[in-house]
């Protein structure tokens, strides 16, 4: 498995427990912070305790990409699959742009694609999972353009700023997903 994959106007840079330590040892908060997209204190604190808890557990593993902008070299977001149920050949893909100013500009659609292609050939998985809020339509239309199905409605299935609310299940299967294979000049 690689860990950089590359578009033509991004890298893509796969998160290691390594990446975690660095960070967490030579950066300031707030150079931390903006590496891992946080806005706030418990946000980071969420991801340091990934790096003491491991990023695989019996169950279930991450793989995460961070987005870098290759004309700038700044972090601009990530995309990756935040729970990996290897026994199951199954994952949920996670994504976001860290600033509103990286949006609408076809980053996300850019990464997404060499994502799902390092999901379905060197993860060997047979699902990838999108959760999605209803009022989330941006989301939504990235996973339809990418062969999605609509599978279903989970009610009150987590929670946001103290408030249950509902997420939207999309789902592609290995065999409904055109693979091709991705540049890959790391």
């Amino acid at each position: 498995m690689s860990d950089t994959l590359e578009t033509t106007r991004l890298l893509l840079r796969k998160v290691t427990p390594e990446t975690y330590q660095e960070v967490f040892t030579r950066y300031t908060m707030a150079e931390a912070m903006a590496f891992f997209g946080c806005a706030s204190a418990e946000e980071l604190q969420q991801e340091k305790q990934k790096l003491e808890g491991g990023l695989s557990t019996y169950r279930t593993s991450m793989l995460v990409f961070h987005l870098v902008e290759k004309s700038s070299g700044r972090t601009i977001g990530k995309c990756g699959y935040h729970t990996w149920y290897k026994e199951h050949a199954r994952a949920e893909i996670g994504y976001g742009l860290l600033c509103d100013s990286d949006k609408n500009k076809g980053f996300m659609k850019e990464a997404f694609m060499p994502v799902l292609q390092y999901g379905f050939n060197d993860m060997q998985l047979n699902r990838v999972e999108a959760l999605i809020s209803p009022a989330n339509e941006p989301s939504q239309r990235l996973v339809l353009a990418h062969g999605f199905s609509r599978e279903g409605l989970l009610r009150e299935h987590y929670c946001k700023n103290g408030r249950l609310e509902d997420s939207l299940v999309f789902a592609l299967l290995k065999k409904e997903f055109n693979i091709t294979p991705y540049q890959n000049n790391a």
